[in-house]
Parts: C-alpha cells; sequence; structure tokens
C-alpha cells in the first residue's frame, strides 16, 4: 500500500525489473497474495503505514496458522511528531497488535538502525518461516507538518 514514507523504496522497486509490484485495494490482500507468491516459489515484501495494520489483524494469523514467511515494512504515524490526532491511537497500538498475533518486530528510529533491523527480520521471516515486521518510525522518516500541508493547499 503505498505512503509517502514508502515513496524512495517504492520508485526504485518500480525500476528494476526484476521486482514485481502489485498494488493493492486492501492491506490485508497483501498477506494473502504473499503467501500464494511464496507456495509458487517467491519472497516478497508487503509496505503499508501503521493504521493499515488495523485492516490486517484478523490476516495475520494466515501466515502463523500455513508456517510461510511473512515480511512487512510499516511506515508509522501517530507517533514522534505527529500532527494529525486521528493516526495516534493506531500509532500506539501497532507494536503491540502485532506482537500479539505473534509478529516478531523490529524498530528503525535512526538511519543507521535501518539495514541492521531489515536483515534481521528478513532472516528471522524467511528462515523461521515467521511472520516479521520492521517499524520505520517517524524520527527516522520525518513527521508531517500540518501548518506546511496547510499552506500547500
Amino acid at each position: 500500500m503505498p505512503d509517502a514514507g514508502h515513496a524512495p523504496l517504492i520508485r526504485l522497486c518500480e525500476a528494476d525489473r526484476a521486482i514485481t509490484m502489485v498494488r493493492l485495494t486492501t492491506e490485508e490482500e497483501g498477506v494473502a497474495l504473499l503467501g500464494g507468491a511464496w507456495l509458487g516459489g517467491q519472497r516478497g515484501v508487503l509496505l503499508m503505514q501503521s493504521s493499515g495494520v488495523g485492516n490486517c489483524i484478523n490476516m495475520l494469523s494466515l501466515s502463523s496458522m500455513c508456517q510461510f514467511p511473512l515480511l512487512m515494512l510499516i511506515t508509522m504515524r501517530g507517533d514522534h511528531g505527529e500532527f494529525n490526532a486521528a493516526q495516534i491511537p493506531m500509532g500506539q497500538a501497532t507494536q503491540t497488535v502485532l506482537e500479539a498475533m505473534g509478529v516478531i518486530v523490529k524498530r528503525a528510529d535512526s538511519a543507521d538502525t535501518v539495514i541492521d533491523a531489515v536483515e534481521g527480520a528478513i532472516k528471522l521471516a524467511f528462515n523461521g518461516y515467521r511472520a516479521t515486521a520492521v517499524l520505520l518510525g517517524q524520527q527516522l522518516l520525518g513527521a508531517k507538518d500540518f501548518r506546511k500541508l496547510a499552506q500547500a493547499e
């Protein structure tokens, strides 16, 4: 699911002919698609914003029940410097919700922690057939500024 936090990664993936990108209508579709991709001999990653985790709660059990790897890169909202109050509840609950569903969670809040967190999550997911998530915090991505967004309109 595209969002501004994933935009640079999405552009890189679009430019790479070895990568097949699938745009989703809702986040939970990605869990099932990644299960199917694994059965077909492919690996994938689900990109989403923390607000989309709530849409996936029921589907997250599919990975553990069917024992396929599920790698998620999740950009955080409702975190450091959030301007939109509606993003705060799910942003604050994201890690707890994921862990309650059996997902192994890593967090990256600075550029120097991203590679290690992602590499660790990849190994846990694909070597252990587990659901893993890397939460990319707003301190890493930069919090949106409501005043700048209002001025741009």
